[in-house]
């Protein structure tokens, strides 16, 4: 037995270790069992994510070093606001919201706890955020005149602020996916996931890409981070990509691209997923159904652009004796599927979401046990290690969570939501598509310094009512805004994950960052399209889904084509023109639009079967 660390250091790192494994089975236990009422759930898991936070993070932003005394002091103040709640319970929960006036010391706490929940997303996720909810407090105080009590009583004393959806979301749901994403590492899966991709797409033309694609399609739904995916796919995908012959930019690009889309990827997608079904009350099960459909495009189109570019430069697998073979990949560690798998039955047969991924959790460590190549994964101090991580992974979304929820408290007490809703139906001359237009800058611009989290909850209560007071289904309006902010993680000038990729490929950020745009380009335009014709979010009837979706692949690989200058053989750049604009009709699922794409494109590749028949072969000699 190994002796304990009684140094600092060592005290410390215990001292970590014991609260995320707290954090952990608290939020187990609470799924299990049934979670308290909400002020002390959502307020227990953010006194957990504020005390790893400030122990965790320096004053940089930067998670090194020992903790100094300011850290232990900011660590004081933002638990005593919370541990004020829970002693003064009664008194909180029997008041009258608005009406009974707020003491000085509620005042106080209240004014505390908001100032600590910035500074820990500060410390966490930068300043996008925690500027963007003073801008809103600024506003709420100044322009909409609210009265600095009634702010207070919405922010701190009631559920409709820092304790609202966001970190309800947050406690209920997050935790639970990052642990079992954890969990999923720890036992081996990533390994798995990058074999499995491998010995299916590594010996194709541009193996190395596709395999990017696949590997990062399948971690990224149990990660749900675009830059985590590319921390733990690129090391392995972009170097291979770089010797099989693609440039360093379209390398990054491609795995950029194909790590954001893990956030898209049923079945378990990013957080911003389960904050919509809690805003739309339905199940997470829907909100899986509707993205299914765009989740396959975004991938095609990510996997056609691969492929295309790989024939255009003349590029090749690699060969298949240096692969590993699947059936090999699946009895040495297919077994590892086995969590993904009754996450997936647990929550088809009628259970919630967090008790899938509960059952999902406590599967991992047990199905890795059963054979001898991942029994080494089942050790005590690995279950803990990824406890940990889990608890550490769950820090940015937490307070993220809570620092949106400072944002919601000043829409909803301001009545910003329909002024702003008032201002795009104005500013769009009542015409859907400006409003759309505006919608996706918006989602872009709010994208580019914070998690896609809060920019779609920002969304949400700013502009989805805008496009929904059009006529625009809720789902369609909140997957539009959904998918805008996932898609601001390759949209330059601010791209977390072209900078990540780019950093691991040694190439030029804006080089890399245009290749992404023009590799996930279907994906900027699919959105649009699921609006005008939602059959591609499943709704409406069969015959039309499946149409809709038949059509809309085909658009997507015929698109891609045009952009990367290849189909049958090179393209002429009238070909390419024809390929976009085939592409474009196609992914619009309307019957006249998809029978004028379906000529263009087969005219375009009647012209490019007849021009490779027409090179003469060259007959090699022999003797």
């Amino acid at each position: 037995m190994s002796r304990i660390d009684l140094s600092y250091a060592g005290l410390f790192r215990l001292a970590i270790t014991a609260i995320s494994v707290a954090m952990a089975l608290y939020h187990m236990w609470a799924i299990a069992f049934g979670s308290p009422e909400a002020i002390w759930y959502r307020g227990t898991h953010l006194a957990f994510a504020m005390t790893l936070v400030f122990l965790l993070y320096r004053g940089s932003g930067k998670a090194e070093g020992l903790p100094k005394p300011l850290d232990y002091l900011l660590l004081v103040l933002a638990v005593a606001p919370i541990i004020y709640l829970f002693v003064n319970y009664d008194y909180v929960v029997n008041r009258i919201f608005y009406v009974d006036e707020l003491s000085w010391s509620d005042m106080t706490m209240g004014v505390i706890m908001t100032a600590m929940v910035l500074e820990g997303t500060r410390r966490v996720i930068g300043w996008a955020l925690p500027l963007t909810a003073l801008a809103f407090l600024v506003y709420g105080m100044f322009v909409a005149h609210l009265s600095a009590q009634n702010m207070i009583d919405q922010l701190y004393m009631t559920v409709e602020g820092i304790f609202g959806i966001p970190l309800s979301v947050s406690a209920a749901y997050v935790l639970i996916f990052v642990l079992f994403g954890s969990f999923m590492e720890r036992t081996g899966t990533g390994q798995l996931f990058m074999d499995f991709a491998m010995s299916l797409t590594g010996h194709t033309a541009g193996g190395p890409g596709k395999v990017s694609c696949v590997s990062s399609a399948l971690f990224g739904t149990i990660s749900g981070s675009a830059v985590a995916n590319v921390m733990v796919d690129g090391p392995i995908t972009i170097p291979l990509m770089k010797r099989s012959g693609f440039p360093p930019h379209f390398a990054a690009g491609v795995e950029a691209v194909a790590s954001t889309g893990g956030q898209l990827m049923p079945p378990i997608m990013g957080a911003a997923a389960f904050v919509m079904a809690e805003f739309l009350g339905v199940s997470y099960g829907q909100v899986v159904i509707w993205a299914l459909i765009p989740s396959i495009l975004y991938y095609l189109a990510c996997f056609s652009a691969v492929h295309f570019e790989a024939k255009r430069r003349g590029l090749v697998g690699v060969p298949r004796a240096d692969l590993p073979r699947l059936s090999e990949v699946m009895r040495e560690r297919g077994h590892l599927f086995i969590p993904v798998i009754a996450i997936l039955v647990v929550m088809y047969s009628g259970y919630s979401a967090p008790l899938s991924a509960l059952a999902g959790v406590l599967a991992c460590f047990p199905v890795a046990a059963l054979r001898r190549s991942t029994r080494h994964y089942v050790t005590v101090e690995n279950i803990i290690a990824a406890c940990v991580d889990g608890a550490r992974n769950a820090l940015p979304v937490a307070m993220a969570c809570a620092a949106a929820g400072v944002v919601i408290a000043v829409v909803t007490l301001s009545g910003l939501g329909i002024v702003f809703t008032q201002y795009v139906v104005h500013l769009s001359q009542n015409y859907l598509l400006l409003a759309l237009v505006f919608t996706m800058i918006a989602g872009i611009v709010l994208g580019m310094g914070m998690p896609t989290t809060p920019a779609y909850i920002i969304m949400t209560a700013l502009l989805v009512p805008a496009i929904v007071k059009f006529g625009v289904p809720l789902p369609a309006a909140h997957m539009f805004a959904f998918y805008f902010a996932i898609l601001s993680a390759i949209t330059p000038p601010v791209a977390l994950a072209v900078y990540a990729a780019a950093g691991l490929a040694k190439s030029d950020l804006w080089v890399t960052g245009w290749a992404a745009v023009r590799i996930a380009a279907t994906s900027f335009i699919v959105p649009f399209m699921f609006v005008y014709a939602p059959e591609l979010l499943m709704i409406g009837d069969w015959p039309k889904i499946a149409w809709a979706s038949l059509t809309a692949s085909c658009g997507v690989v015929i698109f891609a084509a045009g952009l990367h200058g290849y189909f049958w053989t090179h393209s002429r750049h009238w070909q390419s023109v024809l390929l976009v604009i085939g592409g474009l009709l196609l992914i619009d699922p309307h019957v006249i639009t998809d029978v004028i794409g379906a000529v263009i494109a087969a005219f375009v590749i009647a012209a490019q079967v007849f021009a490779r028949r027409a090179v003469p072969k060259v007959k090699v000699a022999t003797k």
